[in-house]
């Protein structure tokens, strides 16, 4: 009865993480992800750059930008926050990444570090600045993390506590037989709101109006609040992760490293959005006069 129960409620998520395998070469339904949210955000980028007068060869520096500093910043975040303890004691997991364990605030921290160097080479000569970039990453960025956290669902793995709500998935290839929260689908779903409203307000926003004031600042201020803003509610859903976020958990602690690390990017986020409103620097890039 119990099983018949779980067929009809719930959803039975067996499905395989490789699209193919020939061999040992194995392609995962993650990396595709992982390489289509970027692509997206290329492609977002290039309408932007167009939009704005910015020239189309600048676009492959950003995206070589974005990749390396996203997947190494995202390694080192989960060394960093979530396992220290163990890649001390085994360094050459580190390099490893194929074996899991990437962090978003990791690689959001690396991504900052990246866009200083695309502004310190090119901003001066083409009359953007820090916050010109992240305003536009601010609408490429939740694409992105959709795609990822689609890609940690077709692993079945950072999923949710267990759950009896209908849409609860029993993740197999784990080795589960009780239906957990799909947490990778909050997280998606939220992340592809985000990114709606992020791009419906930057369209909105042309230079014939400037009675409907929106300053460059906001659109980053506010990404950090939504999307940081939805992980620390969304980590309440989901199974602290190995290593010393389990133990701290397990210990009584009430707020796991996700929600620790995702309140400094709300603080930031509100006052960025405050210091957009006394800076009142325009959104849309001007030509230099």
């Amino acid at each position: 009865m119990t099983a018949l129960l779980q067929s009809i409620l719930f959803v039975r998520w067996d499905v395989s993480p490789y699209i193919f395998s020939v061999g040992h070469f194995q392609v995962r339904w993650y990396g595709l992800l992982f390489v289509s949210g970027f692509i997206f955000g290329y492609w977002l980028f290039s309408k932007f750059y167009k939009r704005e007068g910015m020239p189309a060869k600048l676009l492959d520096p950003m995206l070589y930008m974005l990749l390396i500093c996203a997947l190494v910043g995202a390694r080192l975040g989960h060394v960093l926050f979530y396992d220290l303890d163990f890649y001390l004691a085994n360094p050459g997991e580190i390099l490893k990444v194929w074996h899991g364990g990437l962090a978003s605030h990791g690689g959001a921290i690396a991504i900052l570090f990246g866009v200083w160097w695309y502004v310190h080479k090119y901003g001066r000569k083409y009359n953007i600045d820090y916050i010109w970039i992240v305003d536009r990453l601010a609408i490429a960025i939740p694409f992105a993390g959709m795609a990822i956290r689609l890609g940690n669902l077709m692993n079945s793995e950072i999923y949710g506590f267990e759950t009896t709500v209908p849409w609860g998935f029993i993740f197999v290839r784990d080795g589960q037989t009780a239906a957990h929260h799909p947490t990778q689908l909050y997280e998606a779903l939220s992340y592809l709101l985000i990114g709606i409203i992020m791009l419906v307000l930057y369209y909105k926003k042309k230079e014939s109006e400037p009675d409907k004031p929106l300053y460059r600042g906001f659109l980053f201020g506010l990404f950090l609040v939504l999307l940081f803003g939805a992980r620390f509610f969304i980590e309440y859903f989901k199974l602290p992760q190995e290593g010393s976020d389990a133990v701290a958990m397990s210990a009584g602690r009430l707020l796991n490293n996700g929600q620790l690390l995702s309140i400094p990017f709300v603080v930031a986020g509100i006052v960025i959005i405050i210091w957009s409103y006394i800076a009142k620097k325009p959104l849309l890039r001007q030509e230099k006069k």
